[in-house]
């Protein structure tokens, strides 16, 4: 363990943490009401503009296209230009297209603009968690992360009521919504007075002295409130492998370096398999629900009964980060996901399917918090954003995979198929993280690394 990490580690969960958790918190709510409102502009456009179906379903995929390469350019560039930087590059740019597009008055520069748009929230996505994990000491590092994760909850409830209370309210109404989404960019001046660089990063970068600055500060604001620190735990024999990094060719090629490559693989599978399952799910249940006839699916209850279930899913799933662990936590609610979008394909009643339907949210959704903790502590220093955007990039594909590969399968084997691949495709991913992970509740950032390094 270095000086700075044993710096880090000695430090109790206080105000400037707090800061940090709203800080990036605020990020997550921000890109998940961005991605969320797109689905109630759409009707919206489509009717305005006279647009096809095609033309609506690219539209849609605009924002995942932008996610893709977000999340790839966020994960290099921040291993090497800095984690602060590029979150704050990430959050101006989509604020930006966020008000191009509210803007526009046609879908080709509509779908640019949400391109644009969703390259920002991709970015921001993929280095926030990995960034502000680096200031956390082990012993509450997932439950922090995790609830670092549970903000997008809040983001998707605030665009349920704007696309139900604001988008009809008016022909401009869709117009009003995003620029509603792009408010967070006066977080810009609150981030860049309070955010410091990741003092892990500087030190990995060759930069002791601003790593060494960067925490007296820190030290300093629990000395003003009267904290006294304990002393840094002695240096460990562990530490962090010296694979050779500084470009992005490095970079990638040190994620599939001796044993790291056994988890960028596991890490790549659990986010594929994820996000797969999650948009399979919930892209076609809705069609599920209307070919049996059940009007719910179009009632705002059950619309904001889907989202609200994320905050518990989201929360409690933090809690289990250190209760049981982050592997156990991704593969019980992963598994406990199987259940409910199967009790919800072959629900009966109205009361079944909202009971299905606020299960399947509550456990899918929590599943992130799993994943957005573990992903941020299996990479080194080094590669940590490179690792977790490239996971992160790998999970968009199938997030446009899925709902395209679902409407081949369908026709040809029904819902039960459907729900069959893609419960199965959930299974596979339990499995991966469960047999080629690696435990990291209680261990610092620094050991983790070392012990695949071993």
């Amino acid at each position: 363990m270095s000086s700075v990490s044993a710096r880090i580690e000695r430090l109790p969960f206080g105000r400037f943490h707090r800061r940090l958790l709203l800080m990036g918190g605020l990020g997550y709510s921000f890109d998940a009401m961005d991605a969320a409102a797109v689905a109630f502009v759409l009707p919206v456009l489509r009717h305005d503009w006279g647009l096809t179906s095609v033309q609506t379903g690219v539209l849609g995929s605009g924002n995942f296209m932008g996610f893709f390469f977000g999340a790839l350019l966020a994960g290099t560039l921040g291993d090497l230009i800095g984690r602060r930087k590029v979150m704050m590059w990430a959050l101006l740019i989509y604020c930006v297209a966020s008000v191009i597009s509210a803007m526009t008055h046609s879908w080709p520069t509509f779908l640019a603009a949400r391109i644009v748009a969703g390259m920002g929230t991709g970015a921001e996505s993929a280095i926030i968690a990995p960034y502000l994990a680096e200031f956390v000491a082990k012993r509450y590092r997932g439950i922090f992360t995790g609830a670092l994760a549970g903000f997008f909850s809040f983001g998707f409830v605030a665009a349920a009521l704007l696309g139900y209370f604001i988008v009809p309210a008016s022909p401009a109404g869709w117009r009003i919504v995003l620029l509603i989404t792009a408010c967070p960019i006066v977080m810009l001046l609150w981030w860049r007075r309070a955010l410091p660089e990741s003092p892990r990063w500087l030190e990995s970068r060759g930069h002791g002295a601003q790593a060494a600055g960067v925490l007296d500060n820190i030290e300093a604001q629990f000395a003003a409130r009267g904290i006294v620190l304990p002393a840094p735990e002695p240096a460990s024999p562990n530490v962090e492998p010296a694979t050779p990094t500084g470009t992005i060719a490095a970079n990638l090629q040190a994620l599939w370096t001796g044993r790291q490559a056994r988890v960028t693989l596991m890490t790549w599978l659990m986010w594929l398999s994820i996000t797969f399952s999650y948009y399979s799910f919930f892209t076609w249940i809705p069609g599920l629900l209307v070919q049996q006839g059940m009007s719910i699916t179009r009632s705002f209850g059950y619309s904001l009964a889907m989202y609200c279930a994320q905050v518990p899913g989201y929360f409690s799933a933090a809690w289990l980060n250190e209760r049981i662990g982050r592997q156990a936590t991704i593969a019980a609610y992963m598994l406990f996901g199987c259940a409910c979008a199967l009790g919800m394909a072959f629900a009966s009643s109205n009361g079944e399917i909202m009971l299905a339907g606020i299960c399947l949210s509550f456990f899918m959704n929590g599943t992130y918090a799993g994943v957005y903790a573990y992903t941020a502590e299996v990479f080194p220093t080094a590669v940590r954003t490179t690792g977790a955007g490239t996971a992160s990039a790998i999970g968009r594909i199938g997030a446009i995979v899925s709902p395209i590969l679902v409407g081949y399968l369908y026709p040809v084997f029904g819902f039960a198929g459907v729900f069959g691949v893609t419960t199965v495709v959930l299974l596979l991913g339990a499995i991966a993280v469960v047999v080629m992970g690696v435990p990291t509740r209680g261990r610092s950032l620094e050991d983790i690394a070392a012990g695949e390094a071993a």
